[in-house]
C-alpha cells in the first residue's frame, strides 16, 4: 500500500476483505464494520486459527455444492447463534452464493441465492495469512461515524465505503441490510475534512463521478481505471473510473 502515508495506527471503518491492513504493514490496526457477521468471522478466525479453518473445510465438499443443501445451510445460518458455527457457515455462503454477495432482507436474514459454481474455492492459505496478520489487530462492529471518533493524531484512516452509483438512475449500494445513502457519503467526506485538522490523514476510495468529485473537492484526487466483472460473467468486463481522495494532514 504505497499510497498510504506513515502513521502509528491504521484505522479502517469498512473492513471489506481485510486486504489493506494485511498488506499495509502497520503494527497496530483498528478494523471496523457495521456488519456483525463479518466482524464476528474475523474475531473467530483471529482467536481460533487452524481449528476454525479445519472446521470450515468440512463444509467445502461436492455434496454441499448443490441448490438444496445450500438453502438448507442458509436457513441454518440464519437460525444459528453460536459465533464459531455461524462464522463457518458465513464463509461457506460467501463462496457458494451468487457472485460472493453479502445481502440481507429487511428482517436481517441472509438471502443471497445459490451461485451454481462448479468448484467453489476454499481459501485456506488466505485464512491462515489473515490469522497470522490479525494478532495485533482489533476488530469492532459499529457505524463508521463511531469508529472515526476513535482516531487520534498520527493515525491513518483508509475508507473503502459502498461506492456511489455510476448513473443517476442507479441506487446507492446496499449496506448491512440498509442503503448507504448520499447522506452517508457526505458525512464520511465531512469526517475526513475535519480529521485533517486533528492531524489524521484519511484516504477514501470511490467511483469517479461528478458527485464524488464535488464532495471530495478539498482532497487531492488520484484518478485511475479498473476493469470490473459484469455480474457473474468472468469474460464480460468493462473499464470504470475510480478515485482515491487523499485528505493529508500536515
Amino acid at each position: 500500500m504505497a499510497s498510504l502515508p506513515p502513521g502509528r495506527r491504521l484505522i479502517e471503518p469498512f473492513a471489506g476483505s481485510g486486504a489493506v491492513f494485511m498488506n499495509a504493514g502497520f503494527k497496530d490496526n483498528l478494523i471496523a464494520d457495521a456488519n456483525p457477521d463479518l466482524i464476528t468471522l474475523y474475531q473467530v478466525l483471529q482467536r481460533a486459527g487452524e481449528n476454525f479453518i479445519d472446521h470450515v473445510e468440512t463444509l467445502f465438499t461436492p455434496k454441499n455444492n448443490n441448490r438444496e443443501v445450500y438453502y438448507h445451510l442458509r436457513d441454518t445460518f440464519n437460525a444459528e447463534q453460536d459465533p464459531f458455527l455461524r462464522s463457518a457457515l458465513f464463509v461457506y455462503l460467501n463462496r457458494h452464493g451468487y457472485n460472493g454477495l453479502m445481502r440481507y432482507n429487511a428482517k436481517g436474514r441472509f438471502n443471497v441465492p445459490f451461485g451454481r459454481y462448479k468448484c467453489p474455492f476454499f481459501p485456506a492459505e488466505g485464512m491462515r495469512r489473515f490469522h497470522h496478520r490479525a494478532r495485533r489487530t482489533r476488530f469492532i462492529c459499529e457505524d463508521f461515524r463511531k469508529t472515526l471518533t476513535r482516531a487520534r493524531r498520527g493515525a491513518v484512516v483508509y475508507a473503502d465505503p459502498p461506492y456511489v452509483p455510476l448513473s443517476d438512475t442507479a441506487y446507492f449500494t446496499g449496506y448491512n441490510g440498509r442503503d448507504f445513502s448520499s447522506g452517508d457519503q457526505l458525512a464520511l467526506a465531512d469526517c475526513a475534512e475535519r480529521m485533517t485538522e486533528r492531524g489524521i490523514s484519511t484516504l477514501i476510495s470511490n467511483h469517479d463521478t461528478p458527485f464524488t468529485r464535488q464532495i471530495y473537492n478539498r482532497a487531492k484526487l488520484v484518478q485511475f481505471s479498473v476493469r470490473r466483472q459484469i455480474s457473474c460473467d468472468g469474460g464480460n468486463r468493462k473499464t470504470v473510473g475510480e478515485l482515491l481522495a487523499c485528505f493529508i494532514a500536515d
